[in-house]
């Protein structure tokens, strides 16, 4: 994104999996706003733990009941855009959007390919109580990366299609400062291909920089 500035957090620990994780994107996402970010895109999806007790079910992508997904609502509360990866739990008996994508009012971004068909891995909709998820769509199948050596390559997953979004809203609201938060939200979604007939596979569909 022109002109971005940068802060970068982990709250992962890859040698676990515990609700602990969720706090940390909490206490992440305070210091965020705390140093005046307006834009945070996360790569992060809660269902099953290490220990069973922790579990998140179907009936609890309810945007409210998750831990990461109530600190999603509090950053969107405070005037950030909050934007995620949908999950990659198409293809497995989870098949839905796994928090803080549940959240109302996150950009939740699934995966398409190149021929704009859905993901096979993308993780679908709709929320516990009803909503549309995803909200929209990006490149998400064999998308550039630049490598962690350097190089440039390719990988798949919504955690490569939400950073797509990320950056047409940075963009949007740096054409557009005084907009808020809410007004670019509603910007990305009516300007996406399916705006008129969302479905569950691929949300609002393919946002569009010409129709933002």
């Amino acid at each position: 994104a022109y002109k971005a500035d940068f802060m970068l957090f982990i709250t992962e620990d890859f040698t676990s999996e515990y609700r602990i994780e969720e706090f940390n994107w909490l206490f992440a996402a305070e210091r965020a706003d705390s140093a005046g970010v307006n834009i945070i895109n996360a790569s992060v999806g809660y269902n099953l733990f290490d220990d069973a007790a922790m579990n998140y079910t179907s009936a609890d992508i309810d945007g409210k009941t998750a831990i990461v997904t109530q600190a999603a609502l509090k950053a969107i509360s405070k005037g950030i855009v909050v934007l995620c990866s949908a999950g990659n739990e198409g293809s497995n008996s989870w098949q839905f959007v796994t928090p803080p994508a549940d959240a109302a009012g996150i950009l939740a971004v699934g995966s398409i390919t190149t021929q704009f068909s859905k993901s096979n891995f993308s993780s679908v909709g709709p929320s516990a109580d009803g909503r549309v998820k995803p909200d929209v769509v990006a490149l998400g199948s064999s998308t550039a990366v630049i490598k962690a050596n350097g190089s440039i390559g390719s990988n798949s997953g919504t955690s490569f299609a939400s950073p797509l979004v990320a950056s047409l809203v940075a963009g949007v609201w740096q054409a557009y400062p005084s907009l808020t938060a809410k007004n670019i939200y509603e910007a990305i979604i009516r300007s996406a291909n399916q705006y008129a007939t969302p479905d569950n596979q691929k949300g609002y569909g393919v946002p569009h920089f010409d129709a933002v």
